[in-house]
């Protein structure tokens, strides 16, 4: 089969529509105007009988895509698409296909109102390739893991500790005690003259300086 849109041969993709013969290969078919939903029976559409959007809505003056920033144009287009819930957000196919590449299926949503349901089916519908077994890229790439680790060192002006800093026993007078307010503060209970029997303790940012609690 030969492609419509490039010429080449080895397009193994051809229109669903009874009677269409129009074949291409996957990644001419942003190029060529062509859907393909990859949901369901996975079915592919030529720029003739793609599915359209129904959702009734034109953009103000001056709306600009909602990813880049950049202006949309005055109607939707195979290019240009709205978010069928809010009928607000307007942003560029290729925008919101990277957007969902990075999100993930169980995070995309409008941009603007946050809709999942009734955006994700009509994004689908639309050919929008939704990834469904991996998560946010954010969280492959570890750039929140910091915000899950526990402070770990006594941050006393003069550790007694003959371990070090570093040293957390679960118990006893090297059992590190965190700042009860920020958490991001920590003392071994002897440094900070606590005894056994105190329960929490609070770092002298949180409490005024020279004034940390104990209680």
């Amino acid at each position: 089969q030969h492609c419509f849109v490039c010429g080449e041969s080895g397009a193994t993709i051809t229109c669903r529509e009874t009677g269409c013969d129009r074949s291409f290969h996957l990644p001419c078919a942003m190029e060529g105007g062509c859907v393909t939903q990859f949901f369901g029976l996975y079915r592919s559409f030529c720029w003739e009988h793609r599915p359209e959007q129904a959702v009734e809505a034109v953009p103000e003056e001056n709306t600009t895509c909602l990813v880049c920033l950049e202006p949309v144009g005055d109607r939707k287009s195979y290019s240009v698409m709205v978010c069928p819930a809010c009928k607000h957000a307007w942003f560029h196919r290729g925008c919101i296909q990277n957007q969902a590449i990075h999100v993930g299926y169980s995070c995309f949503c409008c941009p603007h109102c946050q809709n999942e349901y009734r955006f994700l089916m009509e994004m689908l519908t639309m050919g929008i390739r939704i990834p469904r077994s991996r998560g946010p890229s954010w969280e492959d790439d570890g750039a929140y893991e910091q915000l899950y680790e526990r402070h770990s060192r006594c941050d006393a002006s003069e550790c007694l500790c003959p371990g070090g800093r570093e040293v957390a026993e679960g118990e006893g007078p090297w059992q590190l005690l965190l700042c009860c307010s920020c958490a991001a503060e920590g003392t071994h209970r002897r440094c900070s003259f606590l005894n056994h029997s105190t329960a929490s303790w609070e770092c002298k940012s949180c409490a005024g300086l020279g004034t940390g609690k104990r209680q």
